[in-house]
């Protein structure tokens, strides 16, 4: 889910209100309508496995199967969307995104977040999730916030055949540049597996559309956390994982699904 990082903004609710566990439920005799939900217990609901590495996707998609309405995911999301994304971003060790997401999103570095600084501290983890893009091209914007004023380095996902003048601006502007593939792109097991040698064992993707499906066709995305809007937006916005089809579906097993105001939060792991 490609938004920015404003879920510190001091308009945010403090606690999640009315929302309901439709799965799992252990009593069908007690209601489901929990009541508040806390940063805390949103965190241990969606706490990473002990075991690593493991690479989580965060999306958003509409009623009709959008992943953005004219451009941008942040018009089919909710204030509970955007929590959840605090959340998911909280418990992370690095953030994987595309450049085109960067670019259209206008992304900005992670912050750190007093809610969740004992439970990374305790984790063994910095202030802050690494933002970790990934681009063929580094055709980015390196005076850009995301690279000036990152609380952690900013990391850059490129194959060999990446241009090496832009390496080089890259570089110099405080970014570490990662060579993940031998030709122009990123081989998404490599790219992985290098994170992970850096001790980012933690991953989370917030897409878009174009990387996520560049994951799925490489096997290698873990779980999928998809929020399910409640809005019809037609028009012929991108799916939130493009590129070719897989050959034989590959099959998740829903973890959770939580509901409030017409939303559905819901988690998927690989079978």
């Amino acid at each position: 889910m490609a938004l920015v990082d404003t879920v510190t903004h001091s308009n945010r609710r403090a606690t999640l209100h009315d929302m309901r566990r439709l799965f799992p439920v252990t009593d069908q005799t007690v209601p489901v309508t929990e009541g508040e939900w806390s940063l805390d217990r949103l965190a241990e609901a969606y706490a990473y496995p002990e075991r690593g590495p493991w690479l989580r996707a965060n999306m958003v998609s509409s009623l009709d199967g959008a992943a953005q309405h004219e451009g941008r995911s942040q018009p089919i999301s909710s204030d509970t969307d955007m929590r959840i994304f605090g959340t998911l971003r909280g418990l992370a060790d690095v953030v994987i995104v595309g450049a085109e997401t960067v670019r259209l999103e206008g992304y900005r570095p992670a912050r750190a977040r007093e809610a969740f600084a004992e439970r990374r501290a305790a984790a063994g983890q910095g202030p802050a999730p690494a933002i970790a893009v990934v681009s063929a091209s580094l055709d980015l914007d390196f005076a850009a916030p995301l690279f000036t004023a990152p609380l952690v380095p900013t990391l850059l996902l490129t194959g060999a055949g990446a241009p090496p003048d832009r390496v080089r601006e890259a570089e110099a502007a405080g970014a570490r540049v990662i060579v993940a593939g031998d030709g122009p792109g990123v081989e998404p097991r490599r790219a992985l597996a290098a994170l992970a040698e850096r001790g980012l064992t933690r991953l989370l993707t917030e897409g878009g559309p174009r990387l996520l499906g560049q994951l799925v066709a490489a096997g290698v995305l873990d779980e999928l956390c998809l929020t399910v809007s409640p809005t019809l937006t037609a028009g012929e916005a991108q799916r939130i994982a493009g590129g070719p089809s897989l050959k034989v579906p590959e099959r998740f097993a829903l973890t959770s699904l939580l509901e409030e105001d017409g939303f559905l939060f819901t988690r998927y792991t690989r079978s």
